[in-house]
């Protein structure tokens, strides 16, 4: 059973931070919606137990029922999860990372197929980082996880340069060691918590800073083909994500400790994208549908579309200009040409000439029954 049975319901910088070769991918969600068979009020209470009042509220269950489907359409339009998978879910302490993981849970007890879930943390020895709140929280959840320890930051200061962000290297470390991980116990995808305003950013970053058209795509193979990268939240909004986490109050870490990095692209694109939506609410949700609706004959990329195979292919009827008069100069060098120095014009087409017509009678009437109205007469008062 696949994932659509489930939820049927020159080298440029590459600022997808998967730091894979990424595939354009199309979905479609119009008209798309996952039915669970379910009334709301048997989700009231999410994967995870230990609810607070939040939770309880007609707030919390609305958007929990909306990022419950939006995962299920992303999930189900890119066939993420199939029966018998064993999901390793990344988390990084962070809001996006615990919203992927409460939400996947839920979508488990569920679904009408067998899937399990591990979450997996990488401590990588930031100075101040606080080593015990995830275990903690996994363990009072009851959710099956592994901590893996290894001293990253340490790596990351003694190769990168003073003044530079720390992010890139980070990640990409990070990322080695969490991918042979998953391999390792045997893991057939790896979730990642970026959501789609993660993936608008990452499109504008290429786009102004790494000469490409490419984003983070929902699914992903790896380059070696050893490893399966999903992102469930790729239709969920970030501000639906930091609602969802105050209700839920999450042991959140924050991600500044490696120190002040002021100079993060990512951040100016992000407070760009805030920007947008407040002052055009729908700007970032027709860009990202035109993430999923490209069109390769209308770009310029030669190895995408074959430009250079394009010819014509006419056929022998004649199509006259549709005009008043055709002016011919310089006729000897038009016939030197081979060119017609007298071609034959035509008037405009019956339809548009008769719906002309009509709208000249109708002027006209209109003119004749002013010039014949005539002004009322008020009778002086005596």
């Amino acid at each position: 059973m696949t994932a659509a049975t489930l939820f049927t319901p020159k080298i440029t910088p590459d600022f997808d931070d998967t730091g894979l070769d990424n595939h354009a991918l199309d979905a479609n969600m119009d008209g798309m919606e996952y039915d669970d068979g379910a009334d709301d009020e048997d989700y009231e209470d999410s994967a995870v137990t230990g609810q607070s009042a939040p939770t309880e509220s007609a707030q919390f269950r609305k958007l929990q029922k909306k990022l419950r489907r939006q995962v299920s359409w992303a999930i189900r339009d890119f066939n993420m999860i199939e029966e018998g998978d064993v999901v390793m879910v990344c988390v990084s302490g962070g809001k996006d990372s615990y919203t992927l993981l409460d939400i996947l849970l839920l979508l488990k007890r569920i679904a009408p197929i067998s899937f399990d879930i591990v979450a997996v943390n990488l401590d990588q020895k930031q100075p101040g980082y606080p080593e015990d709140i995830l275990p903690a929280y996994l363990n009072e959840q009851g959710i099956a996880h592994y901590i893996l320890e290894k001293d990253t930051y340490s790596i990351v200061k003694s190769v990168v340069p003073e003044g530079k962000t720390y992010c890139s290297a980070c990640s990409r470390l990070r990322r080695g060691s969490l991918y042979g991980f998953a391999k390792q116990i045997g893991a057939t995808k790896i979730a990642l918590g970026h959501h789609r305003d993660d993936m608008l950013a990452t499109f504008f970053l290429n786009l102004f800073h790494g000469g490409a058209l490419k984003s983070m795509p929902p699914k992903l193979l790896s380059d070696d083909k050893q490893n399966l990268l999903i992102r469930p939240l790729a239709y969920v909004e970030e501000k639906d994500i930091i609602d969802y986490a105050r209700l839920k109050e999450f042991p959140i870490i924050p991600c500044n400790l490696c120190g002040s990095q002021t100079n993060l692209q990512r951040a100016i694109i992000n407070d760009m994208l805030r920007e947008w939506d407040n002052a055009h609410p729908q700007r970032l949700a027709s860009i990202f549908k035109a993430m999923q609706n490209v069109a390769p004959s209308q770009l310029a990329d030669r190895e995408l579309f074959d430009f250079e195979q394009l010819s014509l292919d006419r056929d022998d009827n004649e199509r006259l200009f549709e005009g008043d008069n055709i002016q011919a100069g310089q006729t000897d060098s038009l016939a030197e040409i081979g060119l017609p120095v007298s071609p034959k014009a035509q008037t405009f087409s019956s339809k548009f000439a008769s719906d002309k017509q009509d709208s000249a009678s109708k002027n006209k009437t209109a003119e004749g029954s002013r010039s014949t109205q005539k002004i009322p007469t008020i009778n002086p008062v005596l």
